[in-house]
C-alpha cells in the first residue's frame, strides 16, 4: 500500500493509553496514513495525554507548546489532543493553544479519522468529548504489522471506573465502568494467537469488577473470564492489570493455583499504609483487609510477586501515618512499588482538602520510601541467584554484546548471553547468576 499522508503519535501515561494509541494508529493506517517516527514530516500529530499525575500532563503540554513552532513552518499540519487531558479540559485547550485543531476524549478515538477529515475539509476546530451512558467498546481486530514486541499484547476488557477515589480523575475522564463482551475479547485473543502472540495482558482500570456493570448477568465475572481466556490454545502466558483490593475475591486468588498459564504476579495498589488516609482516599478497605488478601494470594501461589502503587504526602498525612506506610513495606515486602508524591488533580475531591503537605516534606518521605523499597527489591533479586527460571524472550538486550533479554513469570527482567537463533516469545530456561539493580543476569541452560 502507498500512503498519501504521514501521522505521528506521542503517548503519555498508562497501558490503557498505549492500547488506545495502537487503536488510533490502526485506524489512521486504514485511512491511508503512514505512522511515522519523524514529527517534522507529519501531516497529523496526535498527542495522547494522561492526567493521572501532574508530571505527565506537563510533559504533554510541553510537547504541544513545541508543536506551535512546527505548525508555523507547516500551517497545514493538524494537531490533535486525545486521552484524559483532552476529556478533562475540552475546548479550553484550544482557547489556550490556538494551534490545536482537534480535542478527542477516550470514548471518541474510534472516530479519529473522520474527525481529522472534517477539520481538513471545513477548516474549523473541533472537540469530541461526549461520554455516552450506553457506550460500548467497539470491536477492532488488531493489526500486528510492524509491532515492536510481536509476541505480547494488551487486550482491553473494560474501561472506566466507578470507585471515585478522592485523588483520581479516571471516573471523570474515562467515564463509568463498561465491560466489553466476552465474545469480542475471546475473538480478539484468538486472532492474536493465530498471528504469533504468546502472552496476553488483560487491561482495565479495575479488572476485578469486570462484568458487574451487566445487570442481566449475561457476562462472566473476572475469574470466569480468566478461565475462558486461559483455555484458549496458544495463550502461553496470561497477565492482567489493574486491580482494586476491595474487589479481589477468593475465587480470583484460586485462579493462580488452577491456571498454569496465569503468571504469578499481582499488581495490587495499596496507596497508603494508614487506615485514616485510606478512608480520606475513599479506597473502601482497611489495611487489615488488605493484608488478608495478600496472605490469601500467597496461600494459593507461594512464589507470587506482589507489586503496588503508593502515594506519599496525601493532604493531612501525618508523620505517624507515613510511618504506617513504611511499616507496610516491611510486612508485605513488595517486589517493587510505583511511588509518587501527591498532586492536586482537576475535578477531584482531594483538590479541595485542607492541610496540604509541604513539597519538601513530600520529597523527603518519597526518598525514604523509595530507598527502603529498593533495598527490599534487591533482597528479592538476590533470592533468585542460583535458581533456574523459565523466561519468555523479549528481544536483544539494550546492552548489546550478544546479550538477550526476557521476563520471568513474576515479571522480572533477565539478561543472558544467547545465540542468533533465539526469537521473541520463546520460552527458555536460564540459571540466575547475578542480581543487578533493576534486573537479573543469567546463563542459558
Amino acid at each position: 500500500m502507498s500512503f498519501s499522508k504521514q501521522a505521528y503519535i506521542e503517548t503519555f501515561g498508562c497501558q490503557m493509553n498505549e492500547r488506545d494509541t495502537e487503536i488510533m494508529a490502526q485506524l489512521l493506517s486504514q485511512a491511508d496514513y503512514n505512522i511515522t517516527g519523524d514529527i517534522d514530516q507529519a501531516d497529523v500529530v496526535v498527542v495522547n495525554t494522561c492526567s493521572i499525575r501532574g508530571k505527565a500532563e506537563q510533559k504533554a503540554m510541553s510537547l504541544l507548546g513545541r508543536l506551535r513552532l512546527i505548525k508555523k513552518k507547516n500551517p497545514r499540519l493538524i494537531v490533535a489532543v486525545t486521552g484524559c487531558v483532552a476529556q478533562q479540559e475540552g475546548s479550553k485547550i484550544q482557547a489556550r493553544m490556538g494551534h490545536v485543531d482537534l480535542v478527542v476524549g477516550p470514548q471518541s478515538i474510534y472516530r479519529l479519522p473522520e474527525l481529522i477529515k472534517k477539520v481538513e475539509q471545513d477548516g474549523i476546530k473541533a472537540t469530541a468529548i461526549e461520554q455516552a451512558a450506553s457506550f460500548s467498546i467497539p470491536s477492532l481486530l488488531p493489526d500486528l504489522a510492524g509491532t515492536a514486541l510481536p509476541h505480547k499484547r494488551f487486550v482491553t476488557i473494560m474501561q472506566g471506573c466507578n470507585n471515585f477515589c478522592t485523588y483520581c480523575v479516571v471516573p471523570h475522564t474515562r467515564g463509568r465502568e463498561v465491560s466489553r463482551s466476552p465474545e469480542d475479547i475471546i475473538d480478539e485473543i484468538k486472532h492474536l494467537v493465530t498471528h504469533g502472540v504468546r502472552e496476553i495482558t488483560l487491561l482495565g482500570q479495575n479488572v476485578n469488577s469486570y462484568g458487574l456493570d451487566r445487570q442481566d448477568g449475561d457476562y462472566p465475572d473476572f475469574p470466569g473470564l480468566l478461565r475462558l481466556v486461559a483455555a484458549i490454545p496458544g495463550v502461553i502466558r496470561l497477565r492482567f492489570t489493574t486491580s482494586n483490593p476491595k474487589d479481589l475475591s477468593e475465587d480470583l486468588m484460586k485462579c493462580f493455583a488452577e491456571l498454569d498459564n496465569l503468571c504469578p504476579h499481582f499488581h495490587l495498589p495499596v496507596q497508603s499504609g494508614a487506615d485514616a488516609v485510606l478512608k480520606k482516599m475513599n479506597r473502601k478497605y482497611s489495611i487489615e483487609q488488605y493484608l488478608e488478601k495478600v496472605e490469601g494470594l500467597r496461600k494459593y501461589s507461594p512464589d507470587i510477586a506482589i507489586t503496588t502503587d503508593i502515594i506519599v504526602g496525601f493532604p493531612g498525612e501525618t508523620d505517624e501515618e507515613f510511618a504506617a506506610t513504611m511499616l507496610l513495606l516491611e510486612k508485605v515486602r513488595y517486589h517493587s512499588a510505583y511511588s509518587f508524591k501527591y498532586s492536586d488533580r482537576p475535578n477531584t475531591v482531594s483538590a479541595g482538602f485542607e492541610n496540604k503537605v509541604a513539597e519538601d516534606v513530600k520529597a523527603a518521605r518519597l526518598s525514604r520510601l523509595q530507598t527502603r523499597q529498593q533495598e527490599i527489591t534487591n533482597e528479592h533479586y538476590l533470592a533468585y541467584v542460583g535458581q533456574v527460571v523459565d523466561i519468555m524472550v523479549e528481544g536483544e538486550s539494550r546492552t548489546g554484546d550478544g546479550q538477550w533479554s526476557g521476563r520471568t513469570g513474576t515479571n522480572h527482567i533477565v539478561n543472558f548471553a544467547g545465540h542468533v537463533d533465539i526469537k521473541p516469545g520463546q520460552i527458555l530456561r536460564v540459571k540466575i547468576d547475578e542480581a543487578c539493580l533493576h534486573s537479573l543476569r543469567g546463563s542459558l541452560i
